[in-house]
């Protein structure tokens, strides 16, 4: 027996987003509203986000920034980068 579904929700998103949202979720069989509520429903069951959230640090802010400055190490294999990274 399902339940009388008379809630809504509005949310101002990025179209960008939105349609890269959209179209994950479409392939997975989801529509968006039934997303927001399995979204919701996490919610509730873990009494908060259902995913933990970090602030990065200083060290790590500056990686982020280098990176998208195109700076730092770049590598053409894996095996090279392990390679530097001693593994």
């Amino acid at each position: 027996m399902g339940t009388t579904k008379t809630a809504s929700a509005r949310a101002l998103i990025d179209p960008i987003i939105k349609k890269q949202a959209e179209e994950i979720l479409g392939g997975l069989g989801l529509s968006v509203s039934k997303s927001f509520e399995l979204f919701y429903r996490q919610v509730i069951a873990s009494r908060g986000l259902p995913f933990e959230l970090h602030v990065p640090n200083e060290k790590t802010m500056r990686a982020i920034e280098n990176s998208r400055q195109g700076k730092g190490k770049t590598f053409s294999s894996s095996d090279e980068l392990f390679e530097d990274l001693g593994i």
